[in-house]
């Protein structure tokens, strides 16, 4: 019997497939522009997006590209930030040079071999590829169903689909990043149920009618009427080829929310606001350093808790997520940007003032806390000062960060501006502060698909830590590291 040595190593992994469409048609009209375009997408988006992701490029297919991930979480999250850049970059052209991608992702076996993979997941991801619709991405079942719960998205079922090659039909859902395609195809489904009923009304002998719903997983999701979902709430969904169906089992009739009981606020710290210099020299991003002026305004002395968020949760204003942290006085993380203005829309109705974000200016402001430094303390870091990697935190864990106020507040009296979670603020991502508001207030744009996140978090290295350091994420996508504080009154 074969010893199995010569034998090439497998692994479980998600395989992100992507192929531009109509490629051909577009070299045939501007074959050098085309080439040209395409390289600076790889260098500009493809190679940087894939790799923030933790995943890795295994190889270029003319036109397209396979990339490997181990988290399947990463990988979606991968291929709607490479479809919201696409997206941005056509936005300022006429239709007809439109770009686009198709994405597919699965996740199974594979085999690895010369850095190369191979195997029937690898083709079950390219099959997803060219079932999907130009700036779409497609996922299989098995992938939906470690997805499902864990980024503010929308699925779409389109049934059971045989491909070629691949022995087993393979059950498709599509990927709905935008909100707004989550309630156009609602509406659309409606009209279809209601449209097949009036053809139906007064027959007899009518086959089975298939109704259509859609669902989107986070805080917005709302259940469709009755009679659109299943009748039973374990009932699996439809797979049904084409059809749109209900993609997660319908939740029993909850009961009415009792009153919330009086919350007991967050700590605020009150600052004076006043002059400071924003950004630094060390990264283009935190250029130019400016001169901003911030009126007086409360932030909060600790990031928002988990136990704070849990609040929240009970109350059915907040999405239910999963944060890395089991200690409930553990910064709460795992939101996105929406999830976090959903709690401050929460806590400003049932305390009845006005809680928001802290715009970028004001965190900067109270992170520096009248000092003029890299860090509060000084210029080079001290271990033992903030929760991060490399830090010299006691007991440091990568997988979670530990409890709020664990380490030195600053001159304001705050605690873990550095380290912990990230946190989002107000403002919209802007590459550099070239045209900044300096007067405090938040700036903002018309199409804001990605926000602002300050501090660094407890995966970090102390770099991400300084007052000044930026980064940034995608509006409505959940990531582990990434919290909130918040703030009242001032300017906004």
């Amino acid at each position: 019997m074969p010893s199995g040595d010569d034998e090439s190593p497998r692994k479980l992994a998600t395989i992100l497939a992507a192929d531009i469409a109509g490629y051909s048609k577009h070299v045939g009209l501007d074959e050098e522009g085309t080439v040209a375009r395409v390289k600076r997408q790889r260098r500009e988006i493809m190679e940087p997006t894939v790799k923030e992701h933790r995943g890795r490029i295994v190889k270029w297919t003319g036109d397209g590209f396979f990339a490997e991930f181990d988290s399947p979480v990463e990988a979606v999250r991968c291929a709607i930030v490479v479809q919201q850049a696409m997206s941005a970059r056509n936005a300022a052209l006429p239709k007809p040079r439109w770009i686009q991608y198709r994405i597919g992702v699965h996740v199974g076996d594979i085999i690895i071999e010369d850095d190369d993979i191979f195997g029937d997941s690898v083709n079950v991801a390219a099959r997803l590829e060219g079932l999907a619709e130009p700036g779409g991405i497609y996922i299989s079942e098995s992938l939906y169903g470690l997805i499902k719960n864990k980024l503010v998205v929308g699925y779409q079922s389109l049934g059971d689909h045989k491909v070629k090659n691949i022995t087993d039909p393979i059950t498709v859902y599509r990927v709905l990043p935008d909100p707004q395609a989550v309630s156009k195809l609602r509406r659309k489904a409606r009209l279809a149920v209601f449209a097949m009923i009036a053809a139906t009304a007064g027959a007899t002998g009518a086959g089975s009618l298939w109704l259509m719903s859609v669902t989107q997983h986070g805080p917005t999701e709302k259940s469709l009427p009755a009679a659109a979902a299943e009748s039973r709430p374990d009932a699996p969904p439809s797979k049904k080829e084409g059809a749109v169906t209900l993609v997660t089992p319908p939740k029993p009739p909850q009961p009415a929310p009792s009153p919330v009981a009086p919350y007991l606020e967050p700590a605020m710290v009150a600052l004076p606001g006043g002059s400071f210099a924003m950004g630094s020299s060390d990264d283009p991003s935190e250029k130019p350093v400016h001169k901003v002026t911030v009126a007086p305004f409360s932030i909060g002395r600790y990031p928002v808790t988990v136990k704070e968020w849990k609040k929240c949760v009970a109350a059915q204003a907040c999405a239910d997520v999963s944060p890395p942290a089991s200690d409930e006085n553990a910064p709460m993380s795992n939101v996105s940007w929406n999830d976090a203005l959903q709690f401050t829309s929460w806590l400003s109705r049932v305390s009845g003032k006005n809680y928001r974000l802290p715009t970028e200016a004001e965190w900067e402001y109270a992170a520096r806390a009248g000092t003029s430094t890299k860090f509060w303390w000084g210029d080079d870091y001290r271990d033992g000062m903030a929760y991060c990697k490399g830090c010299g935190a006691p007991n440091y864990d990568p997988h979670h960060p530990t409890g709020v106020g664990s380490f030195h507040a600053n001159p304001f009296g705050l605690h873990d501006m550095g380290g912990e979670a990230s946190e989002w603020v107000a403002d919209c991502w802007h590459k550099d502060y070239r045209g900044a508001p300096r007067d405090g207030t938040a700036w903002t744009a018309e199409d804001c698909s990605s926000h602002v996140l300050r501090g660094g978090s407890w995966q970090n290295d102390p770099s991400y830590l300084s007052v000044s350091s930026r980064d940034h994420y995608d509006t409505a996508v959940r990531y582990l590291t990434h919290g909130l504080r918040l703030a009242q009154g001032g300017e906004q």
